[in-house]
């Protein structure tokens, strides 16, 4: 019997609050159910993990992606506050040299409780493969002035003249020369430094170690 009175002690023990608890989770579970479902359209940031290190990725980089999803109206309004935004997470363990389509699903997207996804634009991403490859390339500096202000470059000095890059192999192929940020030509004569950034055309080729470039121009009147 002494079960029955323990069992019995649960429920009559501060009986007034267990009651006011109950009534709390059922008005605020009544809350939750009444909130209409909505639908509404999401730009994600696309990100790659796992890549093999000696593969990279020669077709073209998605970088976003639009995503369809469906929850309740407070869950949506709340989207992107408080490290609750879609992100969309491609895992690229186990890829080889051969194309591979991925078709965005539930498994690559990260998103906040109460949350769905109904669809992505697109809705599947094709990749190629290549492996990686290193080269050294020239680096340029361009100008800027040279035809309006009475003065022209008559010598030019790069340091450092080259740097290495790497991507893949059949980008880094084709890649040309690293090109230097532009600079005004001043109108005065004489030697002057610049200290710029250097900038690769293809935004798959990158530089194996970025470089600060310094010109020193030596100008003179025309």
């Amino acid at each position: 019997m002494r079960w029955l009175k323990w069992l019995a002690g649960l429920f009559t023990q501060n009986f007034w609050w267990k009651l006011l608890s109950l009534g709390i989770a059922v008005v605020l579970w009544a809350l939750v159910a009444s909130e209409p479902e909505l639908s509404t359209f999401a730009v994600v940031g696309v990100e790659y993990k796992n890549l093999p290190d000696n593969l990279e990725i020669s077709s073209d980089l998605v970088s976003t992606l639009r995503l369809e999803l469906r929850g309740p109206s407070g869950a949506l309004r709340g989207l992107g506050e408080g490290g609750t935004r879609p992100e969309v997470i491609l895992d690229m363990s186990g890829v080889d040299l051969a194309a591979r389509t991925l078709v965005i699903g539930d498994g690559h997207v990260k998103l906040p409780r109460g949350v769905r996804l109904v669809g992505a634009m697109p809705p599947a991403v094709r990749f190629r493969f290549e492996p990686s490859q290193t080269r050294t390339v020239e680096i340029k500096p361009r100008f800027t002035n040279d035809q309006n202000n009475g003065y022209r470059v008559a010598q030019t000095a790069v340091s450092p003249k080259t740097v290495e890059i790497a991507g893949p192999a059949s980008r880094v192929a084709k890649a040309g020369a690293a090109l230097a940020d532009a600079i005004d030509i001043p109108a005065s004569a004489g030697t002057f430094e610049y200290h710029v950034n250097a900038y690769l055309e293809d935004p798959q080729v990158r530089f194996v170690a970025v470089p600060r470039v310094t010109v020193t121009v030596t100008v003179k009147k025309k």
